[in-house]
């Protein structure tokens, strides 16, 4: 089942007996929970029919026994198991008999992070149950839940606003969720949040000191390439994890740029950059900034940062400025 009919099954109040949450996006997976509960059990019958066990300290017997006790002047109940994967394969096993004769009146519901399809459990849970992921928001997702959440406060971004705060929440749908009520607090009465807005209360992200590193290596601006990356470095950012986010930003300004020289439209260059729309205008100009030449010379200095960061006993600061210096070096050639 994909959370999308998992959200029509709740609304329309046919929810699966048996269903198990799980996905890297907590985010989505409690707010998934929270509305099973909200639709399957009112608040004032909680206490008699509403059980929440959590994994790292249940035992199964409990949680079966609860399973096969019928609801209090109510239709159904809900049983969970929170923290599900902390479940052993034995623990999971001694579900097995109720999975495939379930009380029709109890929702058994479990909450993890992962599942391993190999097991006994997760098997007869795919044949009988409803197994429901919910995937990391990518790209013009992340854009959809940020107008998403702001309409419904009614507030609304400029595109540059909404650009700028993408590029800066760089993080689980929870902590993005947390930087955009800060955003519209601090908007107050203002219907429509701008740059300046999201400048004053959102602050720079790796993402957005990776997009200002590149742009200041194609304006050749070593100065201010190397003031961002001692930045960077001074944040605690691994000197590796700076040069693999600078090695993608580069393939994908690249790519970008190749696909501008054969005509590829906008919504199609984000369809297969798999990024938000609204980076793509960036991107592209970023890309107008090198030659090929150049691109081809830049992975050379990658390849050769990489072994001297790991095998070399130079500063690793050093290493890098290096880099930087010869990225911001413009080639003979601009074309080829």
């Amino acid at each position: 089942m994909t959370p999308a009919e998992l959200n029509k099954a709740v609304e329309s109040g046919r929810i699966p007996p048996l269903i198990y949450l799980y996905g890297d996006e907590p985010f989505l997976v409690d707010q998934a929970w929270q509305r099973i509960v909200a639709q399957a059990v009112p608040p004032e019958g909680r206490d008699f029919n509403l059980q929440v066990f959590n994994g790292r300290d249940l035992k199964p017997e409990e949680v079966l026994d609860s399973c096969r006790t019928f609801p209090v002047f109510a239709p159904r109940r809900v049983v969970s198991v929170k923290d599900a994967g902390q479940l052993d394969a034995d623990s999971l096993s001694r579900f097995i008999p109720y999975l495939r004769d379930p009380l029709p009146e109890t929702i058994l519901l479990f909450h993890g992070e992962k599942i391993d399809g190999r097991l006994a459990f997760f098997k007869e849970f795919k044949k009988r149950g409803s197994l429901v992921e919910f995937k990391k928001l990518r790209g013009e997702q992340v854009a959809s839940f940020v107008k998403s959440h702001a309409r419904s406060v009614d507030k609304n971004f400029t595109e540059e606003a909404l650009a700028l705060f993408c590029r800066r929440v760089d993080g689980s749908l929870g902590e993005i969720q947390a930087e955009l009520n800060k955003l519209c607090t601090y908007a107050g009465d203002k219907p429509l949040i701008d740059v300046d807005d999201v400048q004053q209360v959102v602050t720079d992200t790796r993402n957005e000191n990776i997009f200002a590193l590149v742009n200041a290596i194609g304006r050749r601006r070593p100065p201010e390439a190397l003031r961002i990356l001692d930045r960077m470095i001074q944040d605690g950012e691994p000197p590796l994890r700076i040069l693999a986010m600078i090695v993608r930003h580069f393939r994908m300004i690249w790519q970008a740029a190749e696909m501008e020289r054969l005509g590829v439209s906008r919504r199609e260059m984000a369809s297969r950059l798999k990024i938000n729309p609204y980076f793509v205008e960036g991107l592209i100009g970023q890309g107008k900034q090198f030659s090929r030449s150049e691109y081809r010379q830049a992975f050379v200095h990658f390849q050769e940062t990489d072994l001297a960061l790991k095998s070399s006993g130079a500063h690793p600061f050093a290493i890098m400025e290096q880099l930087l210096m010869s990225l911001a070096v413009r080639s003979g050639g601009n074309g080829e």
